[in-house]
């Protein structure tokens, strides 16, 4: 029997519910067998008794492809389009209010709820001309399609936050007024929220180092 597979060739290729999914598994095996399988399963969008039938050698040169794609270092996705709507990145992350960078340096370290963060970072284009671009206001309900966006926009974005470094939280609070900005400072500076911004960057490191070796 012939099995037809379409395998990923580009990040893009792969959307963040499917990621979502194989972190999942990956929490809960530590059968690298199963774990290939189940790889080739979900970014691949096959059937797993397919998988099953795949032969070693095919299994191998398959996660081989895909693996790769994992050691991209990609720039800035600016805009995406999903089921015909169009995200764009936040054009003014010196404009995000206390409660955007609240939820974005929670759920920016938990893949579980990435498209949480992703939420802040990327939202719906209501108006467009030529490279520039303005977005809807922030909604803590998630857009029902932020999840499918594609794996290069998240990984885009996290390597941008992670060289933007601190002066993301500098750049905000000359932008706030007086009480925004000591608020944020006491929470940037809090035990209880694991040290503010040191434990934003943790969180981001932590992300690149596990998505370094997640898929090998």
């Amino acid at each position: 029997m012939k099995l037809s597979i379409d395998i990923p060739t580009k990040l893009e290729d792969i959307t963040l519910r499917q990621y979502k999914r194989f972190f999942k598994v990956q929490e809960q095996t530590q059968d690298n067998k199963l774990l290939n399988a189940k790889m080739i399963e979900i970014f691949c969008s096959s059937n797993l008794d397919d998988v099953m039938r795949l032969k070693l050698n095919d299994i191998d040169e398959i996660v081989g492809i895909i693996t790769k794609l994992f050691d991209q270092k990609p720039n800035l996705v600016k805009s995406f389009k999903v089921n015909k709507v169009e995200f764009g990145f936040h054009p003014q992350l010196d404009d995000l209010t206390l409660g955007e960078y609240i939820d974005l340096d929670t759920f920016i370290g938990d893949w579980n709820n990435m498209e949480k963060a992703m939420n802040v970072l990327y939202r719906p284009i209501t108006a467009k001309l030529k490279e520039k671009y303005s977005i809807e206001d922030y909604n803590v309900n998630l857009h029902p399609n932020i999840v499918d966006m594609p794996l290069s926009a998240v990984m885009s974005a996290i390597f941008f936050l992670w060289n933007l470094g601190i002066d993301l939280s500098s750049s905000m609070t000359n932008s706030l007024e007086e009480g925004q900005t000591k608020a944020l400072m006491d929470y940037l500076t809090s035990q209880e929220n694991g040290d503010g911004i040191n434990h934003f960057m943790v969180s981001l490191k932590g992300i690149l180092q596990e998505l370094k070796v997640s898929l090998n």
